[in-house]
């Protein structure tokens, strides 16, 4: 597990070492590679405000998280646990799982079922951000620089299952993949100066596709005896 905790002050070269671990799963430390252990996981952190001394990231390193999930600030009940549990002392850790534990849950998601007909409503979302004009949205046109790759989908899918698996079912539904659209596809979104001078953000034309992209119908039934 590595926390890349506000990755935009790292310097290229940090970032160069980061996306050959995410990418290839070792690492190059002069003239020896290291392989990672099995899972590896990177989780990473950035500041929206402070933006003095930061560094730009590459395209293809943004494109390689699964997720970019945005965090404001906790309510009222949440930030009171926050600062309770500053007052008292640290609890002791306790090991939730096991390694092997772990690895099985990985091979678990895989056997989550989707339907056909979500795959291609989550391509159809992607595709929809690389030409929205086909999809009825021709107003987004001049704010969208680059669409999400096909990691997009993959994500998109890919996360789905594992949040069917955290609610208990073997079977992915609509809602899954319309709760976690933008998360997995907003990073990916390169917009224009256009839309960076009119704050048109990538959440606001998400929203925008997700409403035109049609939600296909599901044989409930079907998908429970899959």
């Amino acid at each position: 597990f590595l926390l890349a905790d506000e990755i935009n002050r790292a310097p290229a070269k940090v970032q160069s070492a980061l996306l050959e671990v995410m990418q290839e799963r070792q690492v190059t430390i002069g003239h020896t590679t290291y392989p990672v252990p099995d899972p590896f996981l990177v989780m990473a952190t950035q500041n929206p405000i402070e933006s003095e001394g930061t560094y730009p990231l590459p395209e293809a390193q943004v494109d390689r998280f699964m997720l970019k999930v945005l965090i404001g600030y906790p309510e009222h009940d949440e930030e009171l646990t926050i600062v309770q549990r500053q007052l008292v002392e640290a609890p002791e850790l306790r090991q939730a799982l096991s390694l092997e534990d772990l690895q099985a849950l990985q091979r678990t998601v895989f056997d989550v079922y989707v339907d056909p007909a979500l795959v291609s409503y989550a391509v159809a979302l992607a595709t929809a951000t690389r030409d929205p004009a086909a999809n009825g949205l021709p107003e987004l046109k001049d704010f969208i620089a680059f669409g999400a790759s096909p990691r997009g989908p993959i994500s998109l899918v890919q996360s789905a299952r594992a949040l069917a698996l955290v609610r208990g079912r073997d079977y992915v539904l609509a809602e899954d993949l319309h709760e976690l659209a933008k998360d997995a596809l907003r990073h990916r979104l390169v917009l224009t100066y256009q839309a960076l001078a009119e704050e048109v953000s990538a959440d606001t034309i998400l929203d925008r596709v997700i409403a035109a992209v049609p939600q296909p119908k599901i044989d409930l039934a079907r998908t429970t005896a899959a």
